[in-house]
C-alpha cells in the first residue's frame, strides 16, 4: 500500500507519528476538509500531469484551478491529466491518495503559488484516508521540490 510507502519515508525524518489517519474519506478536496474540520482551501491538492513522457506533480491549494495558459507557459505543452488507472503506476499512489511523498523515481513535483497564503497545509499520504499537517517549509522539504510556480488562475481573497 501507498501509505506505507509514505509512512517509511516520514520514519526516516521521524514524522511518521505526525501521519493522520481518518474512519472516513479525505480523498477529494471536500471530504479531506470534513474529516480535517479545516477549511477547503488549506487541502494540499495534489495533482498528476505528463508532460511528453514524464510524470509530474503539481501541489497547489484545494481552491486553486489550474489556468491552461499559465501552465503551458510553464511547461511548452497542453495540460494533460493520465487516466485514473494510470496514476498509480506512474506516481506512486492511487487517486484519492496521491501525495507529493515516496513517489516514483523521476516524477517532478512542483509547488504553486496558491499554497503560499498559509502558514500550515494538508497533503494526502498515500491513501484515500490520509494527511498529515505540514507548514509551507516542511512541504519544501519532505516533497523534494523541484520549484515554486503559479500555474494557477487568480484566486479571490
Amino acid at each position: 500500500m501507498a501509505i506505507e510507502k509514505v509512512r517509511a519515508f516520514f520514519q526516516q525524518h521521524h514524522m511518521e507519528d505526525k501521519i493522520l489517519e481518518f474512519d472516513v474519506s479525505s480523498a477529494t478536496v471536500e471530504l479531506a476538509a470534513a474529516a480535517l474540520n479545516c477549511e477547503p482551501c488549506r487541502i494540499a491538492k495534489s495533482l498528476s500531469f505528463k508532460v511528453d513522457d514524464k510524470a509530474i506533480l503539481i501541489v497547489a491549494a484545494g481552491d486553486a484551478r489550474i489556468d491552461n495558459k499559465k501552465y503551458k507557459a510553464q511547461f511548452g505543452v497542453k495540460a494533460v491529466m493520465p487516466h485514473g488507472d494510470e496514476v498509480e503506476a506512474l506516481i506512486g499512489h492511487g487517486v484519492g491518495g496521491v501525495c507529493p511523498f515516496a513517489v516514483n523515481e523521476g516524477v517532478a513535483v512542483y509547488l504553486d503559488e496558491s499554497l503560499k497564503r498559509f502558514k500550515t497545509v494538508f497533503p494526502a499520504c498515500g491513501s484515500s484516508n490520509s494527511a498529515i499537517e505540514l507548514t509551507i517549509p516542511q512541504l519544501e522539504t519532505y516533497s523534494g521540490y523541484t520549484q515554486w510556480i503559479d500555474v494557477s488562475k487568480d484566486l479571490n481573497v
